[in-house]
């Protein structure tokens, strides 16, 4: 049985031996992050991870763009039904321990914008090639949440402290080529060269050693396992701020293409 039927907002691709190819598909809508979508980048992990036939994995958008983040209306749904917040805060913890845990070596190829949940896959990747004007944003603090998703498991280790507080308190865009210059992302080439070079890499690591391989990247996970708690507490709090005016006020100001209007009245 051919396990890839079962998706709806990924599709594959078997460029060549050894190598799947993972597309983040949202066609019209920059491939946004949706209900469907969230939750099978949170369980595609376990697919691959059991295929035998997969010895590496190269994950992109379609269309030039990696994605754009959370839908609207998913974010909508979730502000108004606690059944779906704890349904997608599940989801989130999924997808990020299961890239994590995902044995296969997996490179991603940056295009464009990659904001949110998309983000997160870009950069959890164990190798990440970005074009030069891709751009890159977490986004939580525009909407009026605390960095969750990815970013306080990976942002610091990556590049150090002081530049992911810049980026994430700030709301600051990068682009690919800050990006590879600060250590977020592994490297940088023209935009246009971006799939090649990240097909290369991932038949080069489809080639290689496979127990080596997945031994090392296991090896080298555990620093982030070590940042489990962190990830797990910013997480909570990201859900928790989607129950609270912050995040109605950000999603009404995105949705009406307006800076936002924070009250400076906090108990906190």
């Amino acid at each position: 049985m051919d396990w890839t039927q079962g998706y709806q907002r990924l599709k594959f691709a078997h460029p060549s031996e050894g190598v799947l190819e993972l597309i983040l598909s949202n066609p019209g809508r920059l491939n946004a992050v949706d209900h469907a979508a969230h939750r099978e980048l949170a369980y595609v992990w376990r697919d691959i991870d059991q295929d035998p036939r997969i010895r590496a994995v190269l994950v992109r958008g379609e269309g030039g763009v990696f994605s754009s983040g959370g839908d609207f209306a998913m974010i909508e749904e979730m502000m108004a039904d606690y059944g779906v917040l704890l349904q997608v805060w599940k989801e989130a913890r999924d997808l990020v321990y299961g890239v994590v845990n995902c044995g296969k070596p997996i490179v991603s190829a940056i295009q464009g914008p990659a904001v949110g949940a998309g983000l997160a896959v870009a950069l959890l990747a164990d190798i990440s090639v970005a074009g030069r004007k891709a751009r890159l944003l977490d986004g939580h603090l525009r909407l009026g949440v605390a960095a969750g998703d990815h970013a306080v498991l990976i942002w610091p280790l990556l590049c150090g402290l002081a530049k992911a507080k810049y980026h994430l308190l700030l709301n600051e865009p990068l682009t690919g080529e800050e990006a590879e210059r600060i250590g977020l992302v592994s490297r940088v080439v023209d935009d246009e060269k971006v799939y090649p070079e990240a097909l290369a890499l991932a038949q080069k690591l489809a080639a290689g050693a496979p127990s080596a391989l997945r031994f090392t990247k296991y090896a080298l996970n555990n620093w982030l396992r070590l940042a489990g708690p962190s990830f797990d507490t910013s997480l909570a709090l990201e859900f928790l701020g989607f129950l609270g005016p912050e995040a109605r006020e950000g999603l009404a100001s995105l949705r009406e293409k307006r800076p936002p209007s924070f009250k400076q009245e906090s108990p906190l």
